[in-house]
């Protein structure tokens, strides 16, 4: 009896925190209350780690800031160890103090008596009493593998940019010095959802949004280990029995910098009747792991590999969805899984390295670039671009955060980066369209509101049914593939009116600053020529 009293409440040192109880066929769910001697050895680990999460990623300032105040000398390192000591006992302590407000909580106990059940047994019964409570991801068992069911595919298409051949050991220092700021601030900076400061602003309100989608909408929570052997944590809303047909398309949804999929863009796609699959970046929220690309590859290919082999969505009916820098990953699937539904990117940018440059001093602009393409290249129009699906586009008119021009009347529409996304699509997809002739209207077209753009539109006498006509008679001719040589015939006027009906048909503007949530009316079907249903400009 002794000893298995010392197991359980070394148990309760080990174990995770418990937010929340869940609404169930037993009661109504309720917010987890910790008695005061396990609040305040929480409350001590809290501030502790978020202190020293705080110190490493800003650790090339702190490092300088010691070295000129003497610290380095065996007198200072003497200091530094003493206050390290002291802050381990204090963490000690509280570790301790939690574990003893653990053993003596009621609720707790019993949440731990289903959690060590579940890890020994993964079977339903306990999954589904396990999934009544919300806690930290880390103790949530392993739902899903990759590699568990079926075939996994073995090579992903990889964006190569040429060798540079001018590389030197004099490039050493620099390239030392960008991975050096790639992972203490720069990757933080990309990513600060991935930061402590930002997951324990919003955590209160993950948790109390986790339990909305689980209690009103049916989700069902996961945790997926990726090739890399990180844990994703993904959150699924099953609508396939729905009396809606939308039901039935899954749409995989990819979050932004900051974005979770408790709070982000999941919204959208579940507010238009549609099945829903989300999931967080590496490091953010339960999700472990750093984001950097290849570690967002893997993750978003792992949710891939769950949404086929384990959730049971064939390609065609699996929609992707992206907002903001979302679309990354989102891209990088278009590509690898070519025969997806379509793909709808949502304030998004063609490259990460023009948006860097206008947040960085100019003087550091080589060194940025240097720095982005070795570790953190975020390629999004390069990948798009091998994507032959339908693609939609979704233009902030007042986005903030992708736009590198403005001044005191607000941001300027013509610098918006997803302006580039559109027209390097546009360019691969229609060579002999939109080319040299072309790019000028095209950018007159992008740098006008839709009252602007409708003036356009009348002084080249755009007319979408014939437009629509000559597309769908070239391919009742040709082979429907990109590149599409439509147009190596036309004249330059022709020319301009075909490339603003398919700007109007690629991309649809939202009157919106970068992070308001995105009304379900704008999520739909991308434009095809075969569409039965044609979109009108005017």
């Amino acid at each position: 009896m002794a000893m298995q009293k010392i197991l359980q409440f070394l148990a309760c040192l080990r174990g995770p925190k418990l937010k929340r109880q869940l609404r169930s066929d037993d009661g109504p769910g309720k917010v987890y209350q910790a008695n005061f001697v396990e609040a305040t050895g929480d409350r001590f680990i809290s501030v502790i780690r978020f202190c020293m999460s705080f110190t490493y990623w800003t650790s090339p300032v702190v490092l300088s800031v010691l070295y000129r105040r003497g610290y380095f000398s065996t007198e200072g390192l003497i200091s530094i160890g003493k206050f390290v000591f002291s802050i381990s006992v204090i963490y000690s302590v509280a570790y301790v103090t939690r574990g003893v407000g653990r053993y003596s909580n009621a609720d707790y106990l019993t949440f731990l008596s289903v959690l060590t059940a579940t890890q020994k047994s993964l079977t339903q019964q306990n999954k589904r009493l396990l999934a009544r409570y919300d806690f930290d991801f880390w103790a949530w068992p392993v739902d899903w593998r990759i590699g568990e069911d079926g075939e996994v595919k073995k090579i992903h298409q990889q964006i190569s940019r040429p060798k540079q051949t001018n590389f030197s050991i004099l490039k050493l220092p620099q390239l030392v010095l960008g991975y050096c700021a790639v992972h203490t601030f720069g990757r933080r900076m990309l990513y600060p959802g991935a930061t402590a400061l930002i997951n324990s602003l919003v955590g209160p309100v993950l948790s109390q949004n986790r339990s909305t989608l689980i209690e009103e909408k049916q989700g069902k929570r996961a945790k997926i280990l990726t090739a890399d052997n990180n844990e994703i944590d993904v959150m699924f809303v099953d609508r396939r029995h729905s009396v809606d047909q939308k039901g039935k398309t899954l749409v995989v949804c990819c979050e932004g910098n900051a974005g979770f999929y408790e709070i982000g863009c999941t919204v959208t796609p579940l507010e238009g009747g549609y099945s829903v699959l989300g999931w967080n970046h590496p490091g953010f929220s339960g999700s472990t792991g750093i984001p950097v690309p290849s570690q967002e590859q893997n993750a978003v290919d792992a949710v891939m590999q769950y949404a086929i082999n384990s959730l049971g969505f064939t390609p065609d009916n699996i929609a992707v969805f992206a907002w903001s820098i979302g679309g990354y990953t989102a891209s990088w699937v278009a590509m690898n899984y070519p025969d997806i539904k379509y793909i709808v990117v949502d304030a998004t940018f063609d490259d990460v390295v023009p948006l860097a440059h206008t947040r960085m001093p100019e003087y550091f602009e080589n060194f940025v670039e240097f720095t982005i393409r070795s570790f953190l290249d975020l390629n999004i129009a390069e990948q798009l671009i091998r994507y032959s699906g339908p693609v939609l586009l979704i233009r902030r008119t007042r986005d903030e955060m992708i736009t590198t021009k403005s001044d005191a009347t607000g941001v300027k529409l013509y610098s918006n980066r997803g302006n580039y996304l559109l027209m390097k699509l546009l360019q691969y997809r229609y060579p002999c369209i939109v080319d040299d002739s072309t790019l000028a209207v095209l950018a007159d077209w992008l740098a006008r509101l839709k009252p602007q753009q409708e003036d356009l539109w009348r002084s080249l006498e755009v007319n979408e049914e014939e437009c629509l006509a000559q597309i769908r008679s070239f391919i009742q001719s040709n082979s429907n593939t990109f590149p599409c040589h439509i147009g190596k015939s036309y004249n330059d006027e022709e020319k301009k009116k075909m490339t603003l009906y398919l700007a109007s048909r690629y991309m649809v503007d939202f009157d919106s600053t970068h992070c308001n949530p995105l009304p379900a009316t704008f999520f739909r079907t991308p434009w095809t020529p075969e569409s039965e249903e044609q979109p009108k400009f005017l």
